[in-house]
């Protein structure tokens, strides 16, 4: 697994959609080797991180609550608390 990931399960309060879209780009970002886009790779990239961004909520409303929480922030979070 990318250490770039992190974990959203068990977040306090839950992911958000920008935030489960955001892990979906750097999976889809990492596992195609795609850095920057272009016009021979923007279509499938951005359809890949819409399956990936769809299947991800699905897992997380699955799946049953953490005991603890995850132990580092989403990246969109620390921005966030940074820029407030």
């Amino acid at each position: 697994m990318c250490r770039n990931i992190t974990t959203l399960r068990g977040l306090e309060p839950a992911a958000t959609p920008d935030e489960i879209e955001a892990a979906a780009r750097q999976y889809v970002r990492k596992v195609s080797g795609v850095q920057s886009l272009s016009a021979a790779t923007e279509e499938a990239f951005e359809i890949a991180v819409a399956k990936v961004t769809e299947a991800t909520a699905e897992l997380l409303s699955q799946l049953p609550p953490r005991k603890v929480p995850p132990k580092t922030e989403p990246p969109l979070r620390r921005i966030a608390r940074r820029t407030a």
